[in-house]
C-alpha cells in the first residue's frame, strides 16, 4: 500500500552555509524516533504506511519525516529524512512515502502553526472514522481533552498523491488540531512533537473506551457542553507541561529497553 515518491536529492551546494547537524535538530530527530518506536509498541501503526513529521528547528521551510519502507519499530534518529516543501530530500538516505510528502509538506507549508503532524490508522480512532456521525461522543473524561478541537473530513478521495489533495486536507483542518479523516484514519496536529505525541496517545485511549462503552448496547451518557468546555480548558492549561513529561517518560523507557532508537 505504500507508494514511492519520485523526488530527488537536493544538491549540497543549495545549503552549503546551513547546518542541519545542530543539537536542537538532533534532539528533534531523537524525539520523533521515540514517538515512532512507542507507537509501534502500542500497535498504533499500520505496516509501513503511517508517518510522523515535524518542522526542523530553525528552518520553517524544512520538515523531518520517517522514510519509505521502514516500520515504526525500526526508526532511529539518523534514519529520518529532512525534506523541503518542493520534494527534495536535503538530508538522509531514502525518500518519504508519497502520501506522507503530499499531506505533511502541504500541512506544514499552509499551516505554520503546525509544528508536528502525526498521521496513523490506529485501530480505535480509525474505527470511529468509519461510522456515521460525529466520531467522538464526549462521554469520558479523556475525550474531553479534545472538545472543540476536532475537524472532520467527510470527503474521502482515495490516496493523497498530489498537492491538491494535501491542500484540501489542510483547509479542512482549519483552526482545529485533530482531523478525523472519514474512511481513512486520523491526523494529529500540534505546535511541537511532545504535544503531538500526547494527543495521539490520548485520542486512541478515548476512542478505545468509547468503543467499549458503545459495545455494551447501553446509551452513552454525554457530558454537557458547558462542563465539557470547562474541563477541556482545564486540561489545555496543563497540557504543554504534561506533554513534555509524557515525552520524557517514553524516552526513559526506550533508553532502558531499546536504546538504539537514538542512533
Amino acid at each position: 500500500m505504500a507508494h514511492e515518491l519520485n523526488i530527488s536529492k537536493a544538491q549540497p551546494v543549495l545549503r552549503r552555509n546551513v547546518s542541519l547537524d545542530t543539537d536542537e535538530i538532533w534532539q528533534a530527530r531523537v524525539d520523533i524516533a521515540a514517538c515512532l518506536r512507542t507507537a509501534a509498541r502500542l500497535g498504533l501503526e499500520e505496516g509501513i504506511c503511517n508517518h510522523f513529521s515535524a518542522v526542523v528547528p530553525g528552518h520553517p521551510d524544512l520538515f523531518i519525516v520517517n522514510r519509505l519502507g521502514w516500520a515504526f519499530q525500526e526508526a532511529t534518529a539518523s534514519s529520518l529524512l529532512i525534506c523541503d516543501f518542493e520534494g527534495n530530500v536535503v538530508a538522509g538516505d531514502g525518500v518519504p512515502e508519497a502520501t506522507a510528502f503530499f499531506i505533511h509538506a502541504r500541512l506544514h507549508k499552509m499551516m505554520p502553526r503546525v509544528g508536528a503532524a502525526f498521521h496513523t490508522h490506529m485501530p480505535n480512532a480509525t474505527a470511529l472514522a468509519m461510522v456515521e456521525g460525529e466520531p467522538l461522543v464526549f462521554a469520558g473524561q479523556t475525550a474531553l481533552k479534545f472538545f472543540g478541537r476536532v475537524a472532520i473530513d467527510e470527503n474521502y478521495n482515495g490516496l493523497a498523491l498530489d498537492e491538491g489533495e494535501g491542500d484540501r486536507i489542510a483547509l479542512v483542518l482549519g483552526d482545529k488540531d485533530i482531523l478525523f479523516m472519514k474512511n481513512h484514519g486520523v491526523m494529529i496536529c500540534a505546535p511541537n512533537i511532545a504535544e503531538a505525541w500526547d494527543d495521539l496517545y490520548y485520542l486512541e485511549r478515548a476512542a478505545e473506551v468509547q468503543l467499549k462503552a458503545m459495545g455494551s448496547g447501553r446509551k452513552l451518557l454525554s457530558v454537557s457542553p458547558e462542563i465539557a468546555s470547562h474541563a477541556a480548558k482545564q486540561m489545555r492549561e496543563g497540557d504543554p507541561e504534561s506533554a513534555r513529561m509524557h515525552l520524557e517518560s517514553i524516552r526513559r523507557v526506550l533508553d532502558r529497553q531499546e536504546p538504539d532508537y537514538r542512533n
